[in-house]
């Protein structure tokens, strides 16, 4: 019996787990070490925003389980199951933020350098002398500024 490895991508690309702690058992199918570290993460965030002065206003109005436990071990079941065009949110999130904060155009594979604008006369008054039945050939004299 053999089995057909399309790509090694999906053979390495192991999602870790920690399946107990100590001689604590925990959920059968394992803790997602990426969940624990968004629950890290957001932890730390909801403590600096309960320091700061305008958001710990808002933020201590919430009781200490919600704050601290409730809200940042959901949004870290959430951040932890969600795919980003397959990518886990913190990959595609710092590929967005590369992609807004990235020059705006490119040539080749650097930043393109600002499009060049193209010179164009001012308007030009065209008073003919009168004698003529036609109008005199046009010449233009560009004036160079005296330097200083």
């Amino acid at each position: 019996m053999s089995i057909a490895i399309r790509s090694y991508r999906s053979v390495f690309d192991l999602e870790r787990r920690i399946y107990r702690v100590d001689k604590l058992r925990l959920n059968p199918s394992g803790v997602p070490v990426r969940g624990v570290v968004y629950f890290a993460a957001l932890l730390l965030a909801a403590l600096l925003a309960g320091a700061t002065p305008l958001l710990g206003a808002a933020v201590a109005v919430l009781p200490w389980w919600l704050r601290d436990v409730a809200l940042p071990a959901g949004a870290a079941a959430l951040l932890g199951a969600v795919r980003i065009d397959g990518r886990p949110v913190h990959l595609a999130a710092w590929a967005l933020a590369r992609y807004v904060c990235g020059p705006s155009r490119l040539l080749g594979v650097r930043a393109a350098p600002p499009p060049v604008r193209a010179w164009r006369p001012r308007e030009l008054l065209l008073l003919p002398g009168g004698a003529e039945g036609r109008p005199r050939r046009l010449r233009i004299r560009r004036r160079v500024p005296l330097a200083r």
